[in-house]
């Protein structure tokens, strides 16, 4: 049913180095190519999804991958465009997205003998795991959010389904006859990447580690499609709070209170939900590098079944 790609000697192996230790996967996802993710561990399945960003990967959930790994079979996978995944030059849509998650899904949950799926995802994508789990609810036992969009200030997000916030015209300018490349070699160079990572973090100390797999990742062949695509809003669902609102599966939301990613207002759509808890950190938008100990045993008690701490 599925065609993987083990980490091996004799396997053909990506320019870029894997992120986080474990076993080479790649899933064939049909009309893209390759999707790729590294499994690690034995036990309940855990699925973890990186944010989507001009040099994300999954690097972003290293610490996670580690931590959890030693119980779980965990899987961490880079999405289209991004990491060990392929990056032609297609349209990347949050239907493109939600695809990979799904096949990425499945395949982890034939590996653990047809359990359903705990999963985390970080900042954007978590629309796209709120997505998969809307249309496959069986598929997933509890999902972890992390900073998630679509609660920004006040604004309705319920347009059609599998609309997007795309701008008209947007992608074509950002694309177009020859500064595409050269607007993304501009937004990845070491200096922007610390820059956008410390606006992330809401201070200076940020993972070295992460800073520099962002930029090896960012200068592999067709680094800026799927970019370019999130600078366009193209990546960005219309219809993310209908999809938060159809979740039943027990939910953790959890953000940061420094840096950009802080303005979670329109989470009231979902406050009053049994199903939902949430919890807070002093920390920027990704906690789990900055209170590793606290994050982990969070998400433990929220996979145990339990409450999390809500400050």
């Amino acid at each position: 049913m599925f065609t993987t790609t083990p980490s091996s000697p004799d396997a053909a192996r990506p320019r870029l180095p894997q992120a986080v230790p474990g076993e080479v996967i790649a899933l064939q996802l049909p009309g893209f190519g390759r999707v790729a993710g590294v499994v690690a561990g034995a036990g309940p399945p855990l699925l973890l999804l990186h944010s989507v960003n001009a040099a994300a990967s999954a690097a972003e959930v290293r610490t996670l991958h580690q931590r959890f790994s030693a119980s779980r079979t965990v899987l961490s996978i880079d999405l289209p465009g991004y990491g060990l995944s392929d990056r032609p030059d297609v349209a990347y849509t949050p239907r493109l997205m939600t695809d990979a998650l799904l096949t990425c899904t499945a395949w982890l949950r034939q590996r653990c003998g047809g359990a359903p799926v705990d999963a985390l995802a970080l900042s954007l994508s978590c629309e796209y795991l709120a997505r998969a789990a809307a249309e496959r609810p069986a598929d997933y036992r509890s999902l972890a959010l992390v900073s998630p969009t679509g609660f920004m200030g006040r604004k309705v997000w319920r347009a059609a389904p599998g609309t997007t916030r795309e701008v008209p015209g947007l992608l074509a300018a950002l694309r177009g006859p020859g500064w595409g490349g050269a607007l993304f070699r501009g937004l990845t160079r070491p200096g922007v990447i610390r820059y956008f990572l410390q606006r992330t973090w809401g201070g200076k100390a940020i993972d070295e580690t992460l800073w520099q797999y962002d930029l090896l990742t960012s200068r592999q062949p067709g680094a800026e499609h799927a970019p370019l695509h999130f600078l366009s809003a193209g990546l960005f669902s219309a219809d993310i709070q209908t999809l938060y609102a159809q979740l039943a599966m027990p939910v953790w939301m959890s953000h940061g209170v420094r840096g950009d990613f802080t303005d979670y207002r329109g989470s009231h759509i979902v406050r009053q939900r049994p199903n939902w808890q949430f919890s807070v950190y002093p920390t920027g938008a990704l906690p789990q590098f900055e209170v590793p100990a606290r994050f982990h045993a969070d998400m433990q008690a929220f996979l145990d079944g339990g409450r999390v701490a809500a400050v």
